[in-house]
C-alpha cells in the first residue's frame, strides 16, 4: 500500500490566489512543464534521454532543473545498480499529479499558439 502524499508546503501572505503563484513557481520555471511532460510520456528516463527528448537544453540547466524538480518533490532520482551504475528520474505521486495541469498548457497552446513568421514579432 502506498504511503499518503505529504502536502508540499508552501509560504503565503495570506491572499486568496496564493495557490495559484505558488503552482506557476513549481511548474512555470522554463523547463520544469517540458521535463515533467516528457517523464510523463516516457516514464522513467536517464539524464541522457531527457537531454535528448528536450530540444535546446543544456546538461548544465537540466541538471539544474533536475535538482530543483526533486528538491520540491516533483521528481525522483534513483541510482541503478547495473554496470555501469547509471541514475534513472521519475515522476513522483504529487509530480504525476501534474498531468492534467500539463495536458491543459499543451492543449492551450495548441489551440492558441502559432509559430511566428520572424523572432522580433514573437512570444518571447
Amino acid at each position: 500500500m502506498s504511503e499518503p502524499v505529504r502536502p508540499l508546503e508552501l509560504w503565503c501572505a495570506g491572499e486568496e490566489w496564493c495557490s495559484i503563484t505558488a503552482t506557476a513557481r513549481l511548474v512555470g520555471k522554463k523547463w520544469h512543464p517540458v521535463i515533467v511532460h516528457r517523464l510523463l510520456e516516457n516514464g522513467p528516463l536517464g539524464f541522457n534521454a531527457i537531454k535528448e527528448e528536450v530540444d535546446g537544453i543544456s546538461s548544465k540547466v537540466l541538471s539544474d532543473s533536475l535538482e530543483d524538480l526533486e528538491e520540491k518533490r516533483l521528481v525522483n532520482r534513483e541510482i541503478v545498480n547495473e554496470k555501469p551504475v547509471r541514475v534513472e528520474y521519475s515522476l513522483t505521486q504529487i509530480g504525476e499529479s501534474l498531468q492534467p495541469v500539463i495536458t491543459a498548457m499543451r492543449d492551450w497552446g495548441t489551440e492558441y499558439l502559432t509559430p511566428a513568421e520572424d523572432r522580433d514579432s514573437a512570444i518571447a
